[in-house]
C-alpha cells in the first residue's frame, strides 16, 4: 500500500497532517487528517479559579483569542448569574465585530485567498500575503495592512489589549466608551464597509469571473450534504453575539433549535486513536461515520453553515449579497429561507459577506446613542455553580462549559470549538477531493496536493483551540507496517 504525506500542512493555525493511503490500483483507499499536537486546557484548567478563564482561554490561540475570552465571559455571567447591562451587551458585540473584521481579512488574503488570487498551481513560495499584494497591487496591500491595524487598535481600546484581551468581566464589561472613542470607532467602521465592498468586488473579479474558478467552485469535487449549524436571534437573523443555536438539514428544513446552555443535550463527542480532536455529530441522528446525507450525524459550522442555518441578515448591504450568492447557486426558498448551499469553497464567498455584515453592524453600533452609557456592570451576588457561555467564533459555533465547587473552583471544563464542530466534514472533504483527484497511475505534483489541502483550508481550521481529547492525556499508539501496510507489531502508552 502506497502513502502520501502532506506534512506539515500549510496556511492554517497549528499543526497538521494528511495521509493518504492507496491501493494496488493506484486509487484512494483511505485518508487521515491527523492533528498531532495536543493543548488540552480543558485538563489544566481544572483547580483554578473561574474568573480567571476569559484571561486563559485566549491564550489558547493567538489568532483568535477574542472568541475565547467572549465565551468565557459569556459562561461566567451564567455560572454568577451575573445579567450585563443593555450598554455592555453592546459594547461586546462592537468589540467582537472589530475581531470579525481583522479575521476574515486575514483569512481572505493571506490564508484561504492565495490558492485564488494566485491560482492553485502557482509556486509554494507564490501562494501567500505577498504574493497576494504582487498579483493585486501594493495599494491592495496596504488596504489590508490599514484595515488589521484600525480594528486592532479598536480592539486595544475597547479590550484593553490588542492581543489577549482582558476587558470581559461577569456582569459585564471593565469600562465603559467615551464620546470621543465612539466618533473615532464610527469612522473605522465606515472604512470597514468600504473595505469589505472592495474585497467583494475583488472576488467577483478574480474568482467569480474567471471561468476555471468559477468551474471549480461549483463542482461535485467539494461538496458535501451536511447538517449546517449556526446561530440566529429571535427573527432567525445571523448573529455572532448571542442567540439560539439553529441546526437545518441537508435540503434546509429547521432540524433543531435550542438555547446554548442545552448542548449537552444535542450534541456528543467521539475520539479516535489516531487523533487529538475529538469528533462531535448531532445525538439525535448518532454516530454513522465519516458519511454525508440525511442520516448522518455529521454537521458543519462555519460562514456557509452560518448563511445556510438564518432567514437572512440584519444589515442592507450584506443582506443583498446574501440574496446574490443564494441566486448565483439557482437555490430556491423552503420555509422562509434559502436552501443551502453544499459546495464548499463557497465558504469563501460567504466569509466575504460575513465580514461585510461585522462591518454594517460595527457601524450600526457605534452609532447607538446607548454605546457610550456608563453602566456597563451588575456585580455578580452568587455563584450558580454552572455556566455555559456561546457565541460564533469566525470558524464556527464555539461553547465553553464551566463546572465549579462553592467557591467558584472550576472542577469540569469542557470546550467545543468551531474546528472541533467541523473535523468530521473536513475529514471527509479531503478524503472526497483526493478520490476524485487521485486515480490509477495520477502524477502526483505539487499543484494536485494543494487542491487536496485547500478541502482543509476553506475551514479555516484553528487546530490550537480544537485539541482538547478527552480525557485529555498523551496516550501514543505506534503500528509497525510491513511493505504490504500489515501491522506487525504495535507499541503502546497510556
Amino acid at each position: 500500500m502506497k502513502r502520501i504525506s502532506i506534512n506539515p500542512i500549510t496556511r492554517l493555525e497549528g499543526h497538521g497532517i494528511i495521509e493518504i493511503f492507496l491501493d494496488e490500483h493506484g486509487n484512494v483507499a483511505n485518508t487521515y487528517f491527523q492533528v498531532p499536537e495536543l493543548r488540552g486546557f480543558e485538563q489544566f484548567c481544572v483547580g483554578r479559579r473561574a474568573e480567571e478563564m476569559p484571561d486563559i482561554t485566549n491564550r489558547i490561540c493567538g489568532v483568535c483569542p477574542e472568541a475565547h475570552h467572549m465565551a468565557a465571559v459569556k459562561a461566567l455571567d451564567n455560572l454568577f448569574a451575573a445579567e450585563p447591562p443593555s450598554a455592555a451587551k453592546k459594547v461586546r458585540e462592537l468589540f467582537y465585530m472589530a475581531f470579525f473584521v481583522t479575521d476574515h481579512t486575514t483569512h481572505f488574503y493571506a490564508l484561504g485567498g492565495p490558492d485564488f488570487i494566485l491560482g492553485p498551481d502557482a509556486p509554494p513560495a507564490e501562494r501567500n500575503l505577498l504574493g497576494v499584494v504582487k498579483k493585486v497591487g501594493l495599494e491592495t496591500g496596504k488596504q489590508v495592512i490599514e484595515c488589521r491595524a484600525r480594528n486592532h487598535s479598536v480592539i486595544e481600546k475597547l479590550g484593553g489589549r490588542a492581543i489577549h484581551p482582558t476587558a470581559g468581566v461577569p456582569g459585564g464589561w471593565s469600562k465603559s466608551i467615551s464620546e470621543e472613542d465612539r466618533r473615532e470607532i464610527q469612522a473605522i467602521a465606515e472604512k470597514n464597509v468600504e473595505f469589505a465592498l472592495f474585497t467583494l468586488e475583488l472576488f467577483d473579479k478574480l474568482v467569480l469571473g474567471n471561468s476555471a474558478y468559477l468551474d471549480l467552485v461549483t463542482s461535485d469535487v467539494y461538496h458535501h450534504r451536511t447538517y449546517s449549524m449556526g446561530t440566529v436571534d429571535e427573527n432567525n437573523r445571523l448573529n455572532f453575539y448571542d442567540g439560539k443555536i439553529r441546526v437545518v438539514d441537508p435540503d434546509g428544513r429547521e432540524f433543531l433549535k435550542y438555547h446554548p446552555s442545552e448542548y449537552a443535550s444535542h450534541i456528543a463527542e467521539r475520539v479516535e486513536p489516531w487523533t487529538y480532536l475529538k469528533i462531535p455529530y448531532l445525538k439525535e441522528l448518532g454516530w454513522k461515520g465519516f458519511t454525508d446525507g440525511m442520516e448522518s450525524g455529521v454537521y458543519t459550522a462555519t460562514p456557509l453553515a452560518r448563511l445556510n442555518v438564518c432567514d437572512g441578515l440584519t444589515t442592507p448591504r450584506a443582506q443583498e449579497q446574501f440574496e446574490r450568492f443564494y441566486h448565483t447557486f439557482g437555490s430556491k426558498k423552503i420555509e422562509g429561507r434559502f436552501q443551502p448551499v453544499h459546495h464548499r469553497l463557497a465558504t469563501h464567498w460567504a466569509r466575504l459577506i460575513e465580514l461585510l455584515y461585522a462591518a454594517e453592524r460595527m457601524k450600526e453600533l457605534a452609532t447607538d446613542a446607548e454605546i457610550t452609557a456608563p453602566q456597563v456592570r451588575n456585580i455578580p451576588q452568587r455563584i450558580a455553580g454552572e455556566g455555559i457561555g456561546c457565541v460564533e467564533a469566525p470558524r464556527g459555533t464555539l461553547t465553553h462549559h464551566y463546572v465549579t465547587d462553592e467557591n467558584a473552583i472550576l472542577r469540569r471544563v469542557n470546550l467545543v470549538v468551531g474546528t472541533t464542530n467541523n473535523y468530521a466534514a473536513i475529514s471527509m472533504s479531503i478524503k472526497r477531493v483526493a478520490e476524485k483527484l487521485i486515480h490509477g497511475h495520477t502524477v502526483i505534483e505539487e499543484g494536485l496536493l494543494n487542491r487536496v489541502e485547500m478541502a482543509f483550508r476553506l475551514y479555516d481550521p484553528c487546530l490550537s483551540c480544537a485539541t482538547h481529547s478527552l480525557p485529555g492525556d498523551m496516550s501514543l499508539l505506534v503500528n509497525i507496517r510491513n511493505p504490504q501496510g500489515e501491522i506487525v507489531r504495535s507499541l503502546r502508552r497510556d
